[in-house]
């Protein structure tokens, strides 16, 4: 029979399985996040951005409209975690879901990561993935999937890659958040890529094995976590949302 211990330290807690010598660290809700990023989450809450009368970016390549491709891109991560792991999605349907809502949406579950999926637009030469984090149980979460994201083959030419940003949904969230830019509509090259089905199902197995690595692991080697960073909470006002 399986001897287990049950340990707790604020919002985290411990699980040690003496039977199979395997750690399972679930943390729960936490206003600050200043602290390591999780490992053995139940659930991911993957969000599509945009949606409704906020059609995000357009691409001037292929006309292709970013709500669009990101609600695209959260069904494929679906599938690729179907059996693996609970996943909601915030959003199903071409809808209108405020971000303050998707904040109160994503801190109604606990034990649970929030991957908000976006595609981004620029100047026509700059490409590849771009990965917004804030909080210090996000960090490990993004940068793998920003290392998983580079191996498909995208040069970033003028990508700041790993950003650190206090946004509604890298922020407020209570929960390890992160925002992930997939690439670029306004860049011919990549435009092209995201109406080929076979690209689109590596773009969601790289965020989907992120993920799994992520619940696996936990920080693993990925360190040093980032100093803690104190602010307020992100508002519409905010110059840059």
């Amino acid at each position: 029979m399986a001897i287990t211990f049950f340990m707790q330290s604020g919002f985290c807690a411990s699980f040690i399985s003496v039977a199979h010598a395997e750690t399972k660290i679930s943390c729960r809700r936490d206003v600050w996040g200043h602290r390591p990023g999780p490992k053995g989450f139940s659930t991911v809450i993957l969000d599509a951005g945009h949606g409704g009368r906020d059609s995000g970016a357009r691409s001037s390549i292929t006309g292709q409209l970013e709500k669009d491709a990101a609600l695209v891109m959260v069904n494929l991560v679906r599938e690729e975690l179907k059996n693996k792991m609970n996943c909601v999605l915030m959003r199903n349907a071409d809808e209108f879901v405020d971000l303050d809502e998707r904040v109160a949406y994503a801190n109604r579950y606990e034990d649970a990561v929030l991957v908000s999926i976006h595609f981004n637009s620029g100047g026509p030469s700059v490409c590849g993935p771009e990965v917004f984090y804030w909080r210090v149980d996000s960090y490990t979460l993004a940068k793998r999937i920003l290392s998983n994201l580079n191996t498909l083959g995208s040069p970033q030419h003028g990508n700041r890659g790993l950003v650190r940003r206090r946004l509604r949904l890298t922020r407020n969230p209570e929960i390890p958040c992160v925002l992930v830019e997939c690439g670029y509509l306004s860049n011919a090259r990549e435009a092209s890529a995201f109406l080929t089905p076979s690209y689109r199902v590596r773009l969601a197995h790289a965020v989907a094995q992120a993920i799994l690595s992520q619940r696996a692991e936990g920080d693993g080697s990925l360190g040093p976590l980032p100093a803690p960073l104190y602010a307020p909470l992100s508002r519409p006002t905010d110059p840059r949302e």
